[in-house]
């Protein structure tokens, strides 16, 4: 926690092709040692990837998948009395979109497809789908948070 003053939000910048803050941001988290042009063409390729493969309109998959992983509930770790609990908490909504971004990067990264492209394209389909690395673990937090629903009265 700070101590005297609270950390400014930056905006995001929209990205040039669809104008968008949540694209900037996926790319920035996708982005490896600040290359990125690289993740720029691995995102807008994986874009075009799903047009194809689904025939749909491969930003519009792309919106649903981070809405689907998004949570409502996760679970802190508080300390009462020298035991430690797991409290479920609701998540604000600029932490749900880091979430489900962070889950589905890391969802697609530990995949066994040849490329990124394939990778990512496959795991945001799943995820639009209500399927997938990421909305299992969407769904593997909300079931943690019901389990400790009896905890909830220790939130602070």
């Amino acid at each position: 926690m700070a101590r005297r003053r609270v950390a400014k939000k930056r905006e995001v910048i929209a990205d040039p092709i669809y104008k968008d803050a949540i694209v900037t941001k996926f790319i920035n988290i996708l982005m490896l040692d600040g290359r990125k042009s690289v993740a720029e063409r691995v995102f807008y390729d994986t874009i075009n990837t799903i047009g194809q493969k689904t025939g749909e309109n491969g930003i519009e998959v792309f919106r649903k998948a981070i809405e689907n992983v998004k949570p409502q509930l996760e679970v802190k770790s508080r300390r009462v009395g020298g035991a430690t609990y797991q409290v479920p908490i609701e998540v604000r909504p600029l932490r749900k979109q880091a979430l489900s971004i962070k889950w589905i990067v890391a969802a697609a990264r530990s995949k066994k497809e040849r490329t990124m492209v394939d990778r990512l394209a496959g795991e945001l389909i799943d995820a639009a789908g209500g399927k997938g690395i990421a909305f299992k673990k969407k769904e593997d937090t909300h079931r943690m948070a019901e389990a400790n629903r009896a905890f909830a009265h220790f939130r602070w």
